[in-house]
């Protein structure tokens, strides 16, 4: 009896050790493979945000009145698709209408008088040049008769000396030498009154064409300050249709009206008023805000992202995968803007359209996750905590 319970106690022990020895291989063998794990395994960490949403490429257009009016016509339906240059709202252009008709009627006038100034010029100088023709046949009429009349009075100075010789002599009577110097100072006289009759031939020549060419001038003054007044007209012609077309307020690009304010005819808008918003035409992207502290340094252009629509369930709809474009490098109302191209999207039931909100997630590492665990642990005995209220990671 003594024999088999010792038996019984040895073969009892034995056993114990060999489990424990087991319990201790299996233990050892899960401490190694937990240990791989935590320092070979790598495990993705995520940035998230929930303000994101889905926006064309282009940036949206805002389209504002020029000028203030009354309105006349409104062509904005919202949803409407429009062309760049169509016309959105038209106000009041009457008074610049009417400026323009009226301005057209001044100018309308201008013409005829320029063409009669110069039809007066024309025939002034016409009658200029038939006048200065005859001036020259009468100069030279006059010039002939006054060498004539010199040659003649030359001849009766010559009979008068002959004479004045012979009556010194005695050889002729009293009343015959005061003939003879009667008739030289007839001729003389004759030949001065030529002379005066040419230069005041020559006088009147140069008054008359002074004159003329002063008249001429005046009609040319006339005539310029005519045109002056026509260019001033068509000039003021284009200004009054300028105002006039800034009353026809068109779409700046084709695209699809997204935002439009409530307008009636009559209504009166005032300058810098909003109208509306067109939304241009083209590929959808991502656009998220990220708190600074999980953008800065992170985010980088070409890592991937997951969009999830709000309203519309991952699980029922699917995602959107994207990729990182672009990331703001300064922070703007507490937050820093990151821009994403869409890579794929899944066949919802309802377009994807600009403006639908959802939340991101963007895949910024990949990492063991001891060390993991070593930045918890180092941030949690630090207490580094971040200037917008959540501690840094």
């Amino acid at each position: 009896m003594p024999t088999a319970f010792l038996n019984t106690q040895r073969s009892l022990h034995a056993d114990g050790y060999a489990r424990t020895l087991a319990a201790l291989a299996v233990a050892a063998a899960l401490l190694a493979a937990w240990a791989v794990w935590l320092f070979q395994a790598r495990v993705s960490r995520y940035e998230v945000t929930d303000n994101a949403r889905l926006e064309v490429a282009q940036a949206s257009y805002s389209v504002q009145a020029s000028v203030a009016g009354r309105i006349v016509t409104n062509h904005l339906v919202l949803g409407a698709e429009v062309r760049a240059g169509d016309v959105l709202i038209e106000l009041d252009a009457n008074p610049e209408r009417l400026q323009v008709r009226e301005e057209q009627v001044r100018a309308s006038a201008v013409e005829p008088q320029i063409r009669a100034l110069e039809a007066e010029i024309a025939a002034t100088e016409a009658a200029r040049l038939r006048e200065q023709e005859a001036t020259r046949t009468a100069i030279a009429e006059n010039r002939a008769r006054l060498q004539e009349a010199e040659a003649i009075s030359r001849l009766a100075d010559g009979e008068a000396a002959r004479l004045t010789r012979l009556q010194q002599e005695g050889l002729i009577p009293q009343r015959e030498f005061d003939q003879g110097q009667a008739e030289a100072e007839r001729r003389r006289a004759a030949a001065e009154s030529i002379r005066l009759t040419l230069s005041r031939l020559e006088q009147e020549q140069n008054t008359r064409a002074a004159d003329r060419a002063a008249h001429r001038e005046r009609l040319r003054g006339e005539i310029t300050r005519l045109e002056a007044q026509r260019t001033a007209s068509a000039a003021t012609i284009d200004k009054l249709r300028y105002e006039a077309e800034r009353r026809l307020i068109r779409a700046p690009v084709s695209g699809r009206l997204a935002g439009v304010a409530v307008l009636h005819p009559g209504a009166y808008l005032a300058e810098d008023d909003r109208l509306c918003s067109i939304l241009p035409a083209g590929r959808l992207r991502v656009v998220a805000e990220f708190p600074p502290p999980a953008a800065l340094g992170r985010i980088r252009p070409g890592q991937p992202a997951r969009l999830r629509l709000h309203g519309f369930p991952w699980t029922q709809y699917g995602s959107v995968t994207a990729r990182v474009a672009a990331v703001a490098g300064e922070i703007r109302n507490a937050t820093v803007r990151v821009e994403l191209e869409v890579e794929s999207a899944p066949a919802l039931p309802i377009p994807l359209q600009h403006g639908l909100p959802g939340s991101l997630e963007v895949r910024v590492e990949e990492i063991s996750p001891a060390a993991l665990v070593l930045r918890a642990a180092g941030q949690l005995l630090t207490g580094i905590r971040s200037p917008y209220g959540a501690a840094a990671r």
